[in-house]
């Protein structure tokens, strides 16, 4: 019997490498001075990449 694992801990897991993906997106776009990096931008397109990936985990 398979197990699809406690929800909390995929919540929270998603919740982490999204912020950490986002980060690096975000640096590097200021790197590229195409993005500044606050954290109001890493919140944002964390929150986008959090949302897509629980989207796609949910299909």
């Amino acid at each position: 019997m398979a197990s699809d694992g406690d929800p909390r801990v995929l919540f929270v897991m998603n919740l982490v490498l999204s912020a950490a993906f986002a980060s690096v997106l975000v640096w590097g776009l200021s790197y590229l001075d195409l993005a500044t990096f606050t954290l109001r931008t890493v919140a944002g397109y964390g929150l986008v990449v959090f949302v897509v990936t629980y989207v796609a985990v949910l299909r």
